[in-house]
C-alpha cells in the first residue's frame, strides 16, 4: 500500500505540473503582439468648473488595459497644453511598429468648423481664435497612431457640455462652434474612433463614481475573445439603458474580417486520456467483487486506476480472509462447548451411578433421604455448570456473528472508499485537464468582479442537484461510520435509519429532521471525524475501543445476570443433623448371618458412620 500511494502522488504531481505548464499559453499568444495604450484624464480645470469623474474614469480604464496585458500603459492626469503635446509626441514614438495602439481621453472637448479638439487643464479660450493654440486636435492624436499595424483605437469620453461656449468671443464670423463633437471618418483602415455620444449630442458625466460610458467600457471592453465591434455594441446598449435612451455612444471607422479582441480567447482544454479507464473503474467499484476487479485489471494493467483497482482488490481479499477466520473461530468455540457439555454429562452419570450404588448399601430411611439430597445438590451443580458452558458457547457464536458483521462492514467501507477514490481521482484528472480553463475563468471572474460596480452582483454557479436516494445512501454510510448503525446503506430511509439519525442528534447535540434524509444532515454527520454514538455490546460482552469483546472472569469468579464478575458461591452446606448412635448389635451365630437380612453391617456417608 505504501508503494501504491507513492506512485499515486507521483502521478498527481506530474499531472498538476503539466496543467501549470499549459496555463500561460494564451497569455503567451497575447504577449507575442506589442500593444501600447495612453490614458489621459482631466478633472481639475483651472478656469472653468472642475469635473468629478474623468480622473476616476481614466484610472478604471488604465486598470482594464493593464489586466488585458498591454506592454505599455501610460497614465496622465490634469495635463496642461505643453504637457499634453509632449505626451502625445512621446506616445507616437512608443506606438512605432506596435500591433495595437489605443488612446483614451476623459475630459472636455470642443468642435470648431467640423474639427474636434481636446481641451487641457490650463486652457482659457477667451476667443475662438485661441482654439488652435490652447487645445490639441483629434487629428494630431490619429497621426500619433499611424504606425500601428493591426489596430488604431481612440476612445473619447469628451462630449460633455462645453463651459467655454458661454464666455468665448467669436472673432471670425464664418467660424462655427458646434454642440458636442463633430462626425469624423478616419482616413486609414483598421481605425476606430469611439464617442461617448454620437456627433452633435452631449454625454453625461454621471452621478456615480464613473460616467455611464466609462462604466460600460470597463464591463465589456476586456471580455476574452469578444470582437471590439461587438464590445462597443454592448457598451451602446448598456449606456442607452442607464440613461433612459438619452445618450447613445457611437463608433466611427472600420475593421477587417478577422476578430479583433483586446483579450484573446482561451484555448480549449486537452482531452482526458484516462476517461475510459475511469469509467470502467466506476463500474467495477459499483459491483465490488473480486471477479469485477480481475476483469478491470485484465483490460487496464497499468496506470493510476490500475493501482487503485489492485488496492481495492487487496482489501476485498483481506475481508474474505477475516470472515474465514471468524467462521473457524465460531466452529472451534462450538466444538469446545460440545466437548465440555459431554464431559459434564459423563461426570453426572458417573456420580449418579456411584450414588445409586452407595444407596443400595444403605439400609436406613434417614440415610436414603440424605443420599437423595446430596444427589440433588450434585445434579443442580452439574446443571449450573452445563448452563454456563452453553452460555459460553452462545457467546462464542455471537462473537463469530459480530466478526461476520464486521467483515460485511469492512466490505461496505471498501465500496464507499472505492467510490470516494473514484471521485477524488476523477476530480484530479478533471483538474489536470481543465486547469487551463479554470485558471482562465478565475482570471475572467476576477476581472469582472474588479471591474463591476459595487451594486452589480457576481454570478454564482449553482451546484448540481443530488438524487434523494443518493443523499439517503451517503447519510446511511456516514451514520454507520460514526457508530450510529442505520442497517443497510441501500438508500431506503426506513425506521432503523430514522432511529440512527435520532441517536446521532442525541449524542452530537444536533436537531436534524429524522423523517427524511437531508443535505444538512449529511453535511453535519460527514463533518464528524470520530465515533459519535456509544458502542452498545450484547449481554456478556464489553466495549474495547471500537469493538465488543467477551467478558472473561478470573478463577473462582463467575459472570452474573448483570454481566459482572462475582465470586463463585460455595456449595450449600449439608443440613446439620444428629446421628443416632445405636449400640452395636450382638453378633448372631454364623448360621444366622446367612439369612440375607441381618449381619450388623456399618458404612460411612458424609463423614458419619451408620450401622444397620
Amino acid at each position: 500500500m505504501g508503494r501504491f500511494f507513492v506512485k499515486f502522488l507521483q502521478r498527481v504531481s506530474f499531472v498538476g505540473a503539466l496543467a501549470l505548464a499549459l496555463v500561460p499559453l494564451w497569455a503567451g499568444a497575447a504577449s507575442a503582439e506589442r500593444r501600447v495604450a495612453l490614458i489621459m484624464g482631466i478633472s481639475k480645470y483651472e478656469h472653468v468648473p472642475q469635473l468629478a469623474n474623468p480622473m476616476r474614469d481614466a484610472a478604471a480604464m488604465g486598470d482594464i488595459f493593464k489586466k488585458a496585458g498591454f506592454n505599455v500603459v501610460e497614465m496622465k492626469r490634469d495635463l496642461n497644453i505643453s504637457e499634453m503635446r509632449r505626451t502625445i509626441r512621446e506616445f507616437a514614438a512608443s506606438a512605432q511598429n506596435a500591433d495595437m495602439a489605443v488612446v483614451y481621453y476623459a475630459g472636455h472637448g470642443i468642435e470648431v468648423n467640423g474639427v474636434n479638439y481636446l481641451i487641457p487643464a490650463d486652457a482659457r479660450l477667451v476667443s475662438d481664435f485661441d482654439v488652435e493654440d490652447e487645445t490639441v486636435s483629434l487629428d494630431r492624436i490619429l497621426k500619433a497612431l499611424d504606425s500601428a499595424k493591426k489596430l488604431r483605437l481612440v476612445i473619447l469620453d469628451a462630449c460633455r457640455e462645453n463651459p467655454f461656449n458661454k464666455t468665448m468671443k467669436r472673432s471670425i464670423g464664418t467660424r462655427s462652434i458646434g454642440r458636442g463633437l463633430a462626425e469624423i471618418e478616419p482616413q486609414q483602415t483598421n481605425t476606430l474612433i469611439a464617442f461617448a455620444a454620437k456627433a452633435g449630442a452631449l454625454a453625461s458625466d454621471g452621478d456615480g463614481a464613473n460616467s455611464p460610458f466609462a462604466l460600460a467600457l470597463t464591463k465589456h471592453l476586456a471580455s476574452p475573445g469578444l470582437d471590439l465591434r461587438l464590445a462597443f455594441g454592448r457598451v451602446r446598449d448598456d449606456v442607452l439603458k442607464q440613461t433612459g435612451n438619452r445618450q447613445e455612444p457611437f463608433v466611427y471607422g472600420s475593421l477587417g474580417g478577422e476578430t479583433v479582441a483586446l483579450v484573446p480567447q482561451a484555448a480549449a482544454p486537452p482531452p482526458d486520456p484516462q476517461a475510459e479507464a475511469r469509467r470502467d473503474y466506476e463500474f467495477a467499484a459499483q459491483i465490488a467483487t473480486k471477479e469485477a476487479w480481475d476483469s478491470f485489471l485484465a483490460s487496464h494493467r497499468t496506470g493510476l486506476y490500475a493501482d487503485l483497482a489492485r488496492a481495492q482488490q487487496g482489501k476485498l481479499i483481506e475481508a474474505e480472509r477475516a470472515r474465514a477466520r471468524a467462521d473457524d473461530a465460531r466452529s472451534l468455540a462450538e466444538k469446545q462447548a460440545q466437548t465440555k457439555a459431554d464431559d459434564f454429562r459423563r461426570q453426572l452419570e458417573q456420580q449418579a451411578a456411584k450414588q445409586a450404588e452407595d444407596a443400595k448399601r444403605q439400609y436406613s430411611e434417614q440415610s436414603k433421604k440424605e443420599l437423595e439430597i446430596a444427589r440433588q445438590q450434585i445434579a443442580e451443580q452439574a446443571k449450573r455448570e452445563l448452563d454456563e458452558a452453553r452460555r459460553q458457547a452462545e457467546d462464542a457464536r455471537k462473537q463469530a456473528d459480530d466478526a461476520r458483521r464486521q467483515v460485511e462492514a469492512a466490505k461496505a467501507q471498501g465500496v464507499e472508499e472505492a467510490r470516494k477514490r473514484v471521485e477524488d481521482a476523477k476530480r484530479q484528472a478533471e483538474e489536470a485537464a481543465k486547469k487551463q480553463a479554470e485558471d482562465k475563468r478565475a482570471s475572467d471572474n476576477a476581472k469582472v468582479a474588479s471591474l463591476s460596480p459595487p451594486d452589480q452582483p457576481v454570478p454564482v454557479v449553482a451546484a448540481p442537484a443530488m438524487d434523494a436516494g443518493d443523499i439517503a445512501r451517503l447519510l446511511q454510510a456516514h451514520l454507520k461510520r460514526v457508530g450510529c448503525d442505520p442497517g443497510n446503506s441501500d438508500g431506503k430511509w426506513d425506521d432503523k435509519s430514522q432511529k440512527a439519525l435520532a441517536l446521532f442528534n442525541t449524542n452530537a447535540s444536533t436537531a436534524f429532521e429524522i423523517k427524511l434524509a437531508s443535505l444538512d444532515a449529511l453535511d453535519g454527520v460527514r463533518a464528524k471525524t470520530s465515533r459519535v454514538c456509544p458502542l452498545i455490546c450484547v449481554k456478556g460482552q464489553k466495549a474495547d475501543g471500537d469493538r465488543c469483546v467477551q467478558i472473561t472472569c478470573d478463577s473462582g469468579f463467575v459472570l452474573n445476570s448483570s454481566g459482572v464478575c462475582v465470586k463463585r458461591p460455595d456449595p450449600p452446606a449439608a443440613k446439620p443433623r444428629v446421628a443416632q448412635e445405636r449400640p452395636e448389635p450382638k453378633r448372631a451365630a454364623p448360621a444366622a448371618s446367612s439369612g440375607g437380612g441381618g449381619g450388623g453391617k456399618c458404612f460411612t456417608f458424609n463423614g458419619k458412620r451408620y450401622c444397620e
